[in-house]
């Protein structure tokens, strides 16, 4: 009787890609769990982050792996630049506040550089950011997440479809103008009165290995890189098929 052959098939390494202004990794999970391998770069000391990254300016970084060829380590890049400048979460804040334009805008030199890499990448930022595309926006009900948490991305050499978005449940639970509502959602931004409790916030985001406010409250769902990763990845799939 013949035996069966055992085989034991070699894992394709994974694709790398590079995650900047990476803060404490909720993009990077997310591209992860997609099938990437992940380096971060921020300019904060980020211990909580769960992968390698270095720490630095994101824009610096990223000028010197393509003045030095190193960039070719990549095979995607994903990107999210500070926002606070026009966000529709600060803007109005800014603006009552005499801050107004105080904050840099770095979405155009992230673009710029990215252009430059000739790899596929994603720029990221939330509602109120004109000056991206909305190739793609995604929320928290869209993957059964108590957060709302409506997010913007930028394709840049490629595209995928722009998945419905599903109405809400409810309201974001919290106090308004002196009145609280109460919903479905978890209010996972700013630090006043009434805010959830952090452990609420990870609970609500899918984020469990950091327990700092201020990065949980910056973070991306790891459920929305791990979309993006994915839909990247079968979209590169298909093309090879199709060559």
């Amino acid at each position: 009787m013949t035996q069966p052959t055992d085989i034991r098939r070699a894992r394709a390494p994974r694709p790398r890609l590079l995650d900047l202004f990476s803060c404490a990794g909720g993009a990077a999970v997310g591209y992860h769990r997609a099938g990437f391998a992940v380096d971060g770069c921020d300019i904060a000391h980020r211990p909580n982050y769960p992968f390698a990254y270095h720490r630095g300016d994101a824009l610096a970084y990223l000028a010197h792996l393509i003045a030095t060829g190193e960039i070719r380590r990549y095979a995607f890049v994903h990107a999210s630049p500070p926002c606070q400048d026009k966000c529709t979460l600060t803007v109005g804040t800014n603006a009552s506040q005499g801050w107004g334009g105080t904050h840099v805008d770095l979405v155009a030199p992230t673009r710029d550089l990215l252009d430059r890499t000739g790899l596929p990448y994603v720029i990221e930022q939330p509602n109120g950011r004109a000056e991206i595309r909305k190739d793609l926006t995604l929320c928290g009900e869209r993957f059964g997440l108590d957060v709302i948490r409506h997010r913007n991305f930028e394709l840049g050499g490629w595209t995928t479809e722009q998945p419905a978005h599903l109405r809400h449940r409810g309201r974001v639970r919290g106090w308004r103008h002196g009145r609280f509502y109460d919903g479905p959602y978890v209010a996972a931004y700013g630090n006043g009165g009434g805010k959830p409790t952090i452990p609420e916030i990870q609970a609500a985001m899918d984020i469990d290995w950091t327990d700092v406010r201020e990065e949980l409250t910056e973070a991306i769902p790891p459920a929305y890189s791990e979309f993006i990763g994915r839909a990247h990845l079968t979209a590169g799939t298909l093309l090879e098929v199709a060559a």
